[in-house]
């Protein structure tokens, strides 16, 4: 493998993806790599007027603010009825106000008409739609390709799917934040977050009526993974955090009269825990450490976990105090990521294949809609994981419903070839009674094509050989000779402008650019 190959193999698993002008840079993959950390350390929260709802009263749900300059040590801040408790780390957060418009009570979902039933989904679905629009913008153009990417894996590692986009839009500036900071800081800002509170039912985790739902998700899917607790644990662990939930500004609060304060016996250690103590004691275990750097292994590397690679890691990442940067600069840097085990193997998901067609390609997106129901109909809608244990990745992304719209992505975005999809009903949908035609992407996004970067990395190549030069930019598996062959035939006798959008569209359709 030449160095070019090493390069695009770099940017497409720790990004979205190489633009021409990114080969054409010609640094190292080592160099690129520091690149990328330096350009990913800077934290960006993801804001604007169109991310925030309003109810059909007219109440808003306010748009994060951004709490950058902390005074106050460690970025932890205190209620002021329990000083000295910890509440949650200072970070961007969306504020629920209590009341409607002009202090009208705001009523019960119950209590409104279907009219204001109708605004109320509506509302609800066109801010989640922004947000994941907002989003997939920053994939595609942001220089923060690995925090971007990172984001990306701890929004499926942290799944949560709520109802309101305030408390989703906070969870993931929180990931966000912290996204290549340390894991414990993570663990507890996510743990704090209105919305998993809510989504596993720890608002309801009393003393009287322990709720074990959100202990047993920490450890089975946020730290240790199964076989490293045992049901005693879960339900020590589950009176650990009795009293954690949150208010109707959207903060996390301490509720001390719900809080079990007996003694708890839970991974071999006794004492008064609370929800802060269990967090700490599972990160102490060399089982969250290997249980973490086997899902970022199979994320960025392999499917199939190779301990010989993971062991050395998982002790290092240990040892740095659960440092993600620390852990993926260690990744990228070792020989075996550049494996041909490791190259060209990694089917894309949904959101990889579309954020990576507009960074590739320099695309210019006129209308965002009908790429949110490619999405979806492709199987990832952004803030909206099937379930806790989010996407399952891999060969799931690939089905007989899936597949043809695939293939068939570049034909539909460059040259607006007819493919209307009708979605599936989705019982969890803000309005899930649409009908057939309602649930029906049609093209027109108004895609637009630069060729003048692609023309700029071609050079001087012959016009027989720029297919396979640009199979080689654009597919990161070998192209099969017969499939180079019919990629030359169907470019042949046009003009050059319209060969190379020929040739673009047959490479983009073929089987091979599914992997990265």
């Amino acid at each position: 493998m030449n160095s070019n190959q090493q390069l695009q193999h770099l940017y497409w698993r720790a990004g979205f993806g190489p633009r021409p002008q990114d080969v054409a840079a010609g640094l190292s993959p080592r160099k690129a790599l520091r690149q990328l950390l330096h350009d990913s350390a800077g934290y960006e929260p993801l804001v604007g007027p169109a991310l925030n709802y309003t109810d059909p009263q007219g109440a808003v749900m306010a748009e994060p603010a951004t709490m950058k300059n902390n005074p106050v040590p460690n970025g932890l801040v205190t209620t002021p009825d329990q000083p000295g408790a910890p509440v949650m780390p200072m970070r961007p957060r969306a504020a629920f106000k209590a009341g409607g418009a002009a202090g009208v009570p705001r009523l019960r979902r119950a209590e409104l008409t279907p009219e204001q039933r109708k605004m109320q989904n509506r509302g609800l679905r066109d801010a989640f739609n922004n947000m994941s629009t907002a989003w997939m913008d920053r994939m595609a153009s942001s220089p923060a390709q690995l925090r971007e990417k990172m984001t990306l894996f701890w929004h499926g590692h942290f799944a949560c799917r709520v109802r309101q986009p305030g408390p989703a839009l906070s969870l993931h500036n929180t990931t966000r934040q912290y996204a290549l900071g340390k894991f414990p800081d993570l663990l507890l800002a996510v743990s704090q977050e209105p919305a998993m509170l809510q989504f596993l039912n720890n608002q309801q985790n009393r003393k009287e009526h322990p709720n074990e739902n959100f202990a047993r998700e920490v450890m089975e899917l946020f730290t240790l993974g199964r076989g490293n607790y045992s049901e005693t644990d879960v339900k020590e662990a589950a009176r650990a955090f009795t009293g954690w939930g949150y208010d109707g500004q959207g903060g996390f609060r301490f509720r001390e009269r719900d809080h079990d304060a007996g003694p708890k016996t839970f991974l071999g250690r006794t004492g008064n825990f609370r929800g802060e103590d269990v967090l700490k004691i599972m990160l102490e275990q060399p089982a969250a450490a290997t249980f973490l750097t086997t899902k970022i292994y199979r994320f960025f590397v392999n499917e199939v976990p190779n301990p010989a690679h993971i062991e050395p890691l998982a002790k290092a990442f240990r040892q740095s105090g659960y440092d993600v940067a620390d852990l993926l600069e260690r990744l990228f840097s070792a020989d075996w990521f550049y494996e041909p085990a490791n190259v060209g193997t990694h089917i894309k998901s949904p959101v990889e294949l579309l954020a990576g067609l507009r960074r590739t390609l320099n695309l210019k997106i006129d209308n965002t809609q009908p790429l949110l129901g490619y999405q979806r109909a492709l199987g990832q809608t952004l803030f909206q994981p099937p379930n806790v244990a989010g996407w399952p990745g891999g060969r799931n992304w690939i089905d007989s419903s899936s597949l043809l719209l695939r293939l068939q992505l570049a034909a539909i975005l460059f040259r607006n070839a007819e493919f209307a999809v009708a979605l599936k009903q989705d019982e969890n949908d803000l309005d899930p009674n649409q009908t057939k035609a309602q649930r029906t992407v049609r093209p027109g996004a108004g895609a637009h094509l630069p060729l003048a970067p692609l023309q700029q990395l071609l050079g001087a190549t012959p016009t027989a050989q720029q297919p396979t030069r640009l199979s080689e930019f654009l597919l990161q598996a070998p192209i099969r000779p017969e499939n180079l062959q019919l990629v030359q035939q169907a470019a042949a006798q046009k003009e050059p402008a319209e060969a190379l959008r020929t040739t673009l569209v047959s490479l983009l359709s073929l089987p091979e650019y599914q992997l990265a």
